[in-house]
């Protein structure tokens, strides 16, 4: 990897007359005054082979990044442990990877991967807050020789870890890049949204964009049809400053949008069911999507807001013996923990389960917004009339169903209870929710003295 441009912007190297092919620094990122702590992996030297040394580089980086409070990228290209120098490296790897975790929740954790990623040095990807990948980039723990000796599957390195696989089915690329110059770019966009560290507040940026703007377009914006569908990302649209949104792992688990804007100058962390895809149900992957959003967005003082439009979870057999009930759980668990302001917004359906672990009042959101569409109810009319109704003939059931659809499936019921605390206009959604946010920016809470939560994993 060429560091011309890391090289030119550092203002500080770390372990400079260290051999090997890690290089550290106190560095601001290209084109930006933003400062971080970028550790550098250059696959040209022994194929970016990690020796011990190398591995003391990241470790001494990471730990200057927690101690001066400031967030640490680490541009990786590796084929794994030195094997010259045998159980020294890989002990060196075990201590970067400790020094990694230990920035958790302390400053944001950036890889970008533009090459090969290998075995233990795979596994930092997976440690990572969020991972950029470059067209060039493959990451996988055991590679194409293993994988065909151990299930006889035939497949390349892009096959089994390139950049499109873990866009679409691992969900570890939380961003993607053509190359590095991009993946910085993209690092950047990302780090806007983002303080320095959790003991700070992120940035805020002045806008133009007057927070009481009108939304007349989302009046007309979900079809006649209860089944019909729409792309959530319009409502996003509206809502954000300016219009402008960076979503992440969009190519993963899509029937839930996780993405990062500013309303009224103020960066928040949006969670929003996507009718386009799956109806919006939630599945195993969704579920840890939700959850590792929601948590990193709390780590770093971002609010949140969830747009509910979602019929429940996914049935199926394999989802159950996958461990649904485990993974949903994280979803739950994930809110549940969350500190930071939290705003729910209720577009259509908000059904059974999936309604409660959405940030629904009952885990705990600080203010619920509903248009008149919304449906609050345990299930939809259909799956309700057959239930209650099952004896009953088809045209009775057809008359049931209109009622239950009438007295049921609507926001009022939940706001006469308190579970909805104000049923909106849906042009006024930006307004309403950028009041809510500006009122809940003073929001603390005292959290409890214990060593961690022991969540579903």
């Amino acid at each position: 990897m060429s560091t011309t441009a890391s090289a030119e912007s550092t203002i500080l190297p770390l372990r400079a007359g260290v051999p090997g092919g890690t290089r550290a620094g106190l560095t601001r990122l290209p084109g930006t005054d933003r400062k971080v702590v970028l550790v550098s992996v250059d696959e040209q030297v022994r194929r970016g082979a990690l020796a011990a040394a190398d591995s003391e580089t990241v470790a001494g980086a990471a730990d200057t990044a927690r101690a001066q409070r400031l967030p640490l990228v680490v541009v990786l290209a590796s084929s794994g442990a030195d094997i010259f120098e045998g159980v020294a490296s890989l002990d060196g790897w075990g201590r970067a990877a400790r020094a990694l975790a230990e920035c958790s929740g302390v400053v944001p954790v950036v890889v970008v991967a533009y090459g090969l990623a290998v075995s233990g040095p795979a596994l930092l990807l997976g440690m990572a807050d969020a991972v950029v990948m470059t067209d060039a980039a493959v990451a996988y723990v055991s590679g194409p020789a293993a994988v065909r000796e151990w299930t006889g599957q035939r497949l390349d390195p892009g096959e089994l870890g390139g950049q499109r696989v873990h866009a679409r089915s691992s969900g570890v690329a939380a961003l993607l890049a053509h190359d590095e110059d991009a993946a910085l770019e993209a690092v950047a966009a990302l780090l806007d949204y983002l303080p320095d560290h959790a003991d700070s507040e992120p940035p805020f940026w002045s806008s133009g964009d007057p927070s009481d703007r009108a939304n007349p377009v989302l009046r007309d914006l979900l079809p006649l049809s209860a089944t019909g569908s729409y792309d959530v990302r319009d409502v996003i649209r509206e809502v954000a400053d300016d219009g402008e949104f960076l979503e992440l792992r969009a190519a993963w688990a899509p029937q839930l949008v996780t993405a990062l804007c500013r309303i009224d100058g103020f960066p928040v962390g949006v969670v929003a069911n996507q009718p386009q895809s799956m109806a919006g149900t939630l599945d195993i992957a969704a579920s840890q999507k939700g959850a590792r959003f929601v948590a990193f967005c709390d780590s770093f003082n971002v609010p949140l807001l969830t747009m509910v439009d979602t019929p429940g979870f996914m049935p199926g057999k394999d989802l159950e013996w996958r461990g649904m009930i485990r993974h949903g759980a994280q979803l739950v668990f994930a809110y549940a923990e969350a500190t930071v302001p939290r705003v729910c917004l209720i577009l259509r359906k908000a059904f059974g389960g999936a309604y409660i672990v959405m940030d629904s009042k009952g885990m705990g959101n600080d203010m619920c917004l509903a248009w008149p569409s919304a449906q609050v109810a345990v299930m939809g009319a259909q799956g309700a009339v057959q239930i209650l109704h099952r004896r009953e003939d088809a045209e009775t059931q057809a008359r049931l169903q209109v009622d239950y659809e009438e007295r049921y499936l609507n926001p009022y019921v939940a706001a006469e209870r308190g579970f909805v605390d104000e049923v909106i206009d849906p042009a006024d959604s930006r307004r309403a929710v950028a009041s809510a946010l500006r009122l809940l920016s003073s929001k603390r809470e005292r959290l409890v003295m214990r060593k961690h939560g022991n969540g579903p994993l």
